[in-house]
């Protein structure tokens, strides 16, 4: 037994002696990420983009291709009663498409009135309608499912 055990011990070490004088391995070489950004620099998350839009909603600056949504109602009677109290706030809302949305009733804010809803009316609205969720997003797109 214990020839066993000084035969596993010099295999051992001669596998360590062995393995060590293999050339260590370099590290690859990274190519900064500036130098691939290019013409993508302006690339940003819409939760990034949210803060600058909002910004420049309340200087009354249009963002490029970004509009307010307001909704995520299930009723169709409590959207009725939004859209009349969005009229009559002067903002004028465009239904946004109800399937794509998961069932829930989404209105698009036209760029020309998104200054008339500042924070101070949506936090109203917000408490006027309990399950009411506004998004700053890309005007082409659909509202998020939540």
């Amino acid at each position: 037994m214990r020839w066993l055990f000084l035969l596993l011990l010099v295999l051992n070490v001669f596998y360590y002696v062995w393995h060590q004088q293999e050339a260590p391995l370099r590290a690859k070489d990274v190519t900064p990420l500036s130098l691939y950004r290019g013409s993508q620099q302006d690339i940003r998350l819409l939760s990034e983009a949210g803060g600058d839009a909002s910004r420049e909603k309340k200087t009354g600056g249009k963002s490029d291709g970004q509009c307010l949504y307001v909704g995520g109602l299930a009723r169709p009677e409590s959207a009725q009663a939004l859209e009349q109290r969005l009229t009559e706030l002067g903002a004028k809302a465009l239904p946004s498409s109800k399937e794509s949305s998961g069932g829930s009733y989404w209105f698009q804010i036209t760029p020309e009135t998104q200054r008339l809803l500042g924070d101070a009316q949506l936090q109203n609205l917000s408490k006027e309608f309990n399950e009411l969720k506004h998004k700053i997003m890309l005007c082409e797109g659909v509202a998020p499912t939540e």
